[in-house]
């Protein structure tokens, strides 16, 4: 409980100082180099080298392409029955099938289940990446004014140049030939700032002006996002016969708020980014409660 009221304490800071426009209006920016390059590498370097691989280890990386692939059929359907254009549709899927499994999910892992899982977390995160890298950057690219084909080298190197998927690969093979015991210290010093700077910096994010227009989409997003997502996740673990910590932790980093980078993405490729950014604030606000949800739900079942 007192891991969840300083994650809120974080967020609302967040949202207070730009609310008395006391930092500066771009100051996310810097909080967020700091995460991606420094912070999120070390806890690929703490973590992932303790971690014991087996068969059901890849049970995250399934589930968690498999839900960015459901909702790409989820939001067609509804999208065509709506009516809505390709815009519209590619927006939808961009902020409703990738979960923000670090910013969010790897503080709330830590408050609900402790930092020792938080090697299965990376796993989902790192892999939500490469979804989102591929399949949600050709959404955006038919759904936004760029026309023509994707380019594999285009989309290659996204993932190669991303310091959180490079610190990953580089903690997988290093850890391999070094022993990286003396250096646990500070890993520990740089992990130890995620959770706080990247609550604080969802807060200096978070937009809520006209979102009376876009219930209807907004509610449809979340409902996939919030309960669809993380309740396919858990009937692939029934499937696939997956227990314990492993279909915890992925059911519950499937049920994570819309993930920050969509917004990014939005703007990069003229789609409706007011929907994107209302979706993101409102689904971090409602998700703090159903996430509480889901842990409840997957420690009564696993």
């Amino acid at each position: 409980m007192v891991n969840f009221v300083l994650i809120a304490v974080c967020i609302l800071a967040g949202m207070i100082f730009k609310a008395t426009k006391s930092i500066h209006p771009d100051a996310h920016k810097g909080i967020n180099t700091w995460i991606l390059y420094l912070a999120l590498p070390a806890v690929s370097f703490k973590y992932l080298p303790k971690v014991h691989w087996t068969t059901e280890m890849l049970f995250p990386i399934i589930a968690t392409f498999l839900t960015s692939v459901f909702c790409f059929f989820f939001m067609m359907f509804y999208s065509k029955r709506k009516g809505y254009s390709r815009r519209s549709r590619s927006t939808l899927e961009l902020v409703s099938g990738y979960s923000n499994t670090s910013f969010l999910g790897f503080p709330l892992v830590s408050a609900f289940y402790g930092e020792s899982l938080l090697s299965i977390a990376i796993i989902c995160d790192q892999t939500m990446f490469f979804s989102l890298s591929t399949l949600g950057i050709i959404a955006a690219l038919k759904g936004g004014s760029q026309s023509g084909n994707v380019s594999a080298k285009f989309i290659l190197k996204r993932l190669i140049t991303f310091p959180p998927l490079v610190g990953c690969i580089a903690a997988l093979v290093l850890s391999q030939f070094f022993d990286f015991t003396l250096a646990e210290p500070f890993f520990d010093k740089l992990a130890a700032t995620v959770s706080p700077l990247a609550l604080f910096s969802v807060g200096l994010q978070l937009k809520f002006n006209g979102w009376k227009k876009l219930i209807p989409q907004m509610s449809m997003s979340m409902l996939y996002k919030l309960i669809l997502a993380p309740a396919i996740t858990l009937g692939l673990a029934f499937l696939f016969g997956i227990k314990g910590n492993i279909a915890k932790i992925t059911i519950f980093e499937s049920a994570m708020p819309a993930v920050l980078t969509s917004s990014i993405i939005a703007e990069q490729f003229r789609l409706n980014t007011k929907l994107t950014n209302l979706t993101i604030g409102f689904s971090i606000i409602v998700g703090l409660f159903t996430s509480a949800i889901w842990y409840y739900i997957t420690e009564s079942i696993f």
